[in-house]
């Protein structure tokens, strides 16, 4: 059943995501991944604190969404120690459409589902 509710939202995800028009659409890498990689922000480490707390990808979503319209410490899932070395974010000014895009994007691209190889028989 599990299984079901995640290729089901997957779907769904990548068939919203291919309706945006190519026009106004703003790239992960252009509005999100390019500050991560400037201040060295561990991409890969943020997504498993995420699935660690949250574990579906519905909460981690709207956990995300959640934190970079209202960015504080009470929605962020680092501990206070990141913040020494990283600046509190923001509030993104990114239309909710187009910030859920942005948040189903960053999800698809650290899965770490689709870095587990299953063995061959």
């Amino acid at each position: 059943m599990v299984k079901i509710v995640l290729i089901s939202t997957f779907l769904c995800m990548t068939t919203y995501a291919q309706t945006l028009n190519k026009e106004n659409h703003t790239s992960l890498e252009e509005s999100c991944l390019s500050c991560h990689k400037k201040q060295q922000i561990p991409n890969q480490l943020i997504y498993r604190r995420y699935l660690i707390k949250y574990s579906t990808t519905t909460q981690i979503r709207e956990a995300i969404f959640t934190y970079l319209k209202n960015p504080q410490i009470k929605y962020t899932i680092m501990p206070s120690q990141f913040f020494l070395k990283f600046p509190m974010k923001k509030a993104i000014n990114i239309e909710d459409k187009k910030l859920k895009i942005l948040v189903n994007e960053y999800l698809d691209k650290f899965d770490v589902k689709k870095m587990l190889v299953l063995p061959k028989r």
